[in-house]
């Protein structure tokens, strides 16, 4: 695929993975989440969840799964003028320990516009469905790449 073929509704990879009560622990340590609920199984069964909840942002574990490599080149991208414009997470449900995520990433839109400083910049807007084992989406994953022109 070239940077013409980026079409939305193109599907870039599908990646499958556990959440694991270990994983939520390291997460809430790394953003510094003092919430007893993602760290001990009794406070969130107090607070009504059936096991610990992931944290917020726990999805981008999924990163481990994929194969990053294969997606920008699939997009034509130059990594080296590549950033991360946003990232947004819509939950239909609270993810918990346990679950099985199954996330497919698709193009959603993929433009160009004139840069404040000069030249151009593509703007790749990317989406990644996350369903559970019933087959419902848990979470949406969007997520805007920025490519800055050449100099």
């Amino acid at each position: 695929m070239s940077a013409r073929d980026a079409v939305p509704g193109t599907v870039l990879d599908s990646v499958s993975f556990e959440i694991e009560a270990g994983k939520i622990r390291e997460f809430a340590r790394a953003t510094q989440i003092a919430d007893p609920v993602h760290t001990d199984p009794g406070t969130a069964v107090a607070a009504g969840f059936g096991t610990v909840p992931a944290t917020a942002t726990h999805v981008v574990v999924a990163g481990h799964h994929r194969d990053q490599q294969a997606f920008v080149r699939a997009l034509g991208l130059a990594i080296e003028r590549v950033v991360v414009g946003s990232v947004e997470w819509e939950y239909t449900r609270p993810l918990v320990a346990g679950d099985r995520l199954t996330g497919t990433r698709r193009v959603v839109a993929d433009t160009t516009k004139e840069g404040r400083r000069g030249g151009t910049m593509r703007l790749v807007t990317l989406e990644t469905a996350w369903v559970d084992d019933t087959g419902d989406t848990a979470v949406t994953q969007r997520e805007v790449l920025i490519e800055r022109s050449a100099r």
